[in-house]
Order: structure tokens, then C-alpha cells, then sequence
């Protein structure tokens, strides 16, 4: 597979410069992540791991050095904040009132954090079912469509990931996941992803290929025939392409005039990091299924949950999950308070004025810096494409990983994505100071790993 640059997935796991940052570790660092090796199953982009975490506040993650990073990666969970005291305290109060509520029961706890997340969507038409993780919900939603419609098909989109079960890679666009996994599961047709800066048509007019992506698209829905579902991220959480307005406009059209639902899989994004509780708000567009997880569980407890318009509830007659935690205490108590310090905190605003804030900043880096072919931001949502020529936009990966390690060494955490994409999801409780400090460091990052790189 030399052919395949792992890279193009995420970080590199495994190189010099992942060498030199082990060996800069304490001896103490190195012992323990040896023995991590020794008792876990590897996997690509999992494995080695990166370092030792002792503790997580805040924005901030610790080492066992004691060594302090603010983390822009954070898995796409941490909006409230780790170790959110209101969160805490709302799992721990609730783990002495009631751990755990069997199946076929209910308690006040679920039917309240359920009624939250339809209260914050845009028509309030949507029924709840809470699963254990986001790849669950996102198999309970391809069952839901195919109940809903009597049709198996469904179109997901290229680039895309899902959930790294079966079905969830079915559905999903990613290599990476699907290497030696064939056959997959019949009934998953891909379409082109939204890309304004890399596509077929050459161009970056958003306007010109979200038109380009639907037209591709119902030419794939006319000639496959019987697809019930249209699956994607509204805004993927890794090289963070944002469609406009129609492109969303057209999608629940095309979904209207063949029959299909729409579904929306806002697990790493939602809520609120895109500058919306749900991302497809930004869009005003709504689908008829949206999938929830990460962040839900306020960075404590993992929760996911699948939100179905009332006209997709037609299951009475089968299981569509029937988990073992499908109506979780812990995980309810954990998402409610976190949804309600979202609101007392107002942080939706708060991103509002940070994501202006870090578009001054990044425009201004992109003015500087040759290297900077693209920035792509929603809210707290941000991604710097990095190329070694504007024109032919090549990728440049090999620069991608040394600002990677360069941030690192100096308190930064983040992920790459697309190879050659650093992408920040700083919490929502992070400051313009931090935004700020955050800034200052790419760009020594740039200035010291790109030195002929300014414009």
C-alpha cells in the first residue's frame, strides 16, 4: 500500500519526526506507553499513541511531565469544557438517585433531556432514541429509512466517515477504514463531496460546484433508482468544507422529489461548535434525521442519540435498537446540564464573536503566508489548508506534520486531517486570548518550518 499515504487520513503515526518526539519523552512517558503497546489491539492513526494524558481541565490537557496543551482536538467532544463542573455534578448527584434504568422503564431524566434536544431544533417535529455511541446511532438511522421508505439504497458521500462498524463503513467514504474489510454491505452508493478549493470543475466558486455536486447527484439517484436515504456531515469536522446555503436547499429538494430522507450526521460538530446548536441551522434547512454524539455527553459520559421527524416514527412493530442503556441516566443527566451551560453561559454567542475574531486572524495569516492556500471556518470550526504552491495547490504534507510537532512542543494540540489540513475545534469556552495564543504559534510554526514561504 506504499501507493496510499495514510497521511491523507490524519496524522502520521509512524516517521522521524514522530521518533524524535518520543524520544524527547521522560523515561516514566516511555515506560507506560510501551506497555500500552503490550496490552492494546493497534490500529492505523491510533497507534503508537502520541503521549501519556494525567488530567484534562478546561480546554487544557495534561501530560504525566505535568506539561500543559491547549487542546484543539479535544475528539470533537469537549464544547462544555473538561471536567465541567456542572456537568459533574449533574452525573454524580444522578449516579446516587438512579444509576440506571432498565429497559421497557423511564424515569424523569430521559424524558427531560429528550424534550431539550427537540426543544432546540427549528420545528420542534422530532422524536428521540438515545443510543451508546455515535455509530449505533447512525445504524439505528440507516434502519429507520429503511422502514420509512421500504428501500435499502442509500447515498453517502466520498471522504465521509460515519462510524468504523459494518454498516457505518458501508455508508462511509473513507479507505482507510474499509482496507481489507470487503465485502461491505450492499445498498451504499457514493456521490462527490462539496469541495470548493479541490474538484472535477476546477473551480472555487461555491455557488458553481454546490451545483455541480447536486446535478452529479440526481444523475446518480435517476440511473441507481430505489435509494430511500441521502447520509452526510453538513459540515465535516475534519478538513471543515462548508456548502452554502443551496447546496442544502437542493439536497432536501432532490430528497422531496425521489422520496428519500435526509439524514444529517452532526455527531462530531453538534452542538454548538459550528455557531449553531444544530449545524444544519446554519443552513435553515432541516433534515428528517439527525445524528448526534461526542460533545452530547459533555465531555464526561459517551452518549449519542438519533432525532427523527414524527412522520419517521413506523417501528412499533420491530427493535430498532433496543440497547442496553437505550434510555441512560447517567448519560441523559450529562447531556441535559451540558446543553443547559451552553445556554447559561451563552455560548452560541460567545462562538459567534471568536469565529469573527479567528477569520481576522486567519485572513491575515493567509495574507502572510504562500504556504496557507486555504481557510476554511463555521464557528469554531477551522481548518488551514496547507500547499507547496497556491497554483497547483499540492499538498504539503511533509509541512502539515512539522507545524504539527512544532505546536506541540510549545503547549498546542490538534488534529490533521486530509493529510495537509491542521483543523482546530477549540471548546466553546475558550477564550480570545487562548484563540489568540493559538495564532501566534502557527505562525512561528510557519515562519520556522516555512521560512520562503511568505508572500
Amino acid at each position: 500500500m506504499a501507493a496510499f499515504d495514510f497521511a491523507r487520513e490524519g496524522d502520521v503515526n509512524e516517521g522521524g519526526l514522530r521518533k524524535e518526539w518520543r524520544q524527547a519523552l521522560d523515561g516514566e512517558t516511555d515506560a507506560l506507553l510501551r506497555e500500552d503497546e503490550a496490552v492494546f489491539l493497534k490500529q492505523s492513526m491510533s497507534t503508537p499513541c502520541l503521549n501519556v494524558i494525567a488530567d484534562a481541565r478546561g480546554c487544557y490537557i495534561f501530560d504525566l511531565s505535568g506539561k500543559r496543551y491547549l487542546d484543539f482536538h479535544g475528539n470533537g467532544l469537549h464544547q462544555v469544557g473538561y471536567k465541567n463542573e456542572r456537568v459533574i455534578r449533574a452525573v454524580t448527584e444522578q449516579m446516587a438517585r438512579l444509576p440506571f434504568i432498565p429497559r421497557r422503564y423511564t424515569a424523569e431524566i430521559a424524558v427531560r433531556a429528550a424534550e431539550k434536544l427537540i426543544d432546540k431544533t427549528t420545528g420542534k417535529d422530532f422524536r428521540v432514541l438515545f443510543t451508546p455511541s455515535g455509530t449505533a446511532a447512525v445504524g439505528i438511522a440507516l434502519k429507520i429509512a429503511r422502514k420509512v421508505t421500504g428501500r435499502h439504497k442509500v447515498i453517502s458521500l466520498w471522504e465521509s466517515f460515519h462510524g468504523a462498524s459494518l454498516d457505518c463503513i458501508s455508508a462511509g467514504g473513507e479507505y482507510i477504514f474499509k482496507k481489507d474489510m470487503g465485502p461491505m454491505l450492499s445498498g451504499n452508493i457514493r456521490a462527490m463531496p462539496y469541495n470548493a478549493y479541490r474538484n472535477l470543475i476546477n473551480s472555487e466558486d461555491p455557488e458553481k460546484v454546490a451545483a455541480f455536486c447536486l446535478a452529479h447527484m440526481e444523475y446518480i439517484i435517476e440511473n441507481e433508482g430505489e435509494i430511500g436515504a441521502l447520509l452526510l456531515e453538513p459540515i465535516r469536522a475534519t478538513d471543515i468544507h462548508i456548502p452554502p446555503q443551496s447546496y442544502f436547499a437542493g439536497l432536501r429538494a432532490l430528497c422531496d422529489k425521489h422520496g428519500m430522507l435526509l439524514v444529517f450526521d452532526e455527531i462530531p460538530t453538534a452542538p454548538g461548535r459550528s455557531g449553531h446548536f444544530y449545524v444544519h441551522q446554519r443552513f435553515a434547512v432541516e433534515p428528517d434525521i439527525a445524528v448526534l454524539g461526542k460533545g452530547l455527553g459533555g465531555g464526561v459520559v459517551p452518549q449519542a442519540a438519533v432525532l427523527a421527524k414524527k412522520h419517521c416514527d413506523i417501528a412499533q412493530d420491530i427493535s430498532l435498537g433496543h440497547y442496553t442503556h437505550e434510555k441512560p441516566a447517567l448519560g441523559c443527566a450529562a447531556a441535559l446540564a451540558a446543553i443547559e451551560y451552553i445556554d447559561a453561559e451563552k455560548l452560541l454567542a460567545k462562538c459567534a464573536a471568536l469565529s469573527a475574531f479567528a477569520q481576522d486572524k486567519a485572513a491575515k495569516l493567509a495574507e502572510k503566508y504562500a504556504c496557507v492556500g486555504d481557510v476554511r471556518i463555521a464557528g469554531l470550526l477551522i481548518a488551514f489548508e496547507l500547499v507547496k504552491d497556491r497554483k497547483s495547490k499540492e499538498k504539503a504534507i511533509g509541512l502539515a506534520e512539522k507545524v504539527l510537532y512544532y505546536c506541540l512542543e510549545r503547549g498546542l494540540s490538534f488534529k490533521l486531517s486530509a493529510g495537509n489540513c491542521i483543523t482546530w475545534h477549540p471548546p466553546l469556552i475558550v477564550t480570545e486570548k487562548e484563540l489568540a495564543f493559538a495564532f501566534a504559534l502557527l505562525e512561528d510554526a510557519l515562519k520556522a518550518c516555512a521560512p520562503n514561504s511568505s508572500v
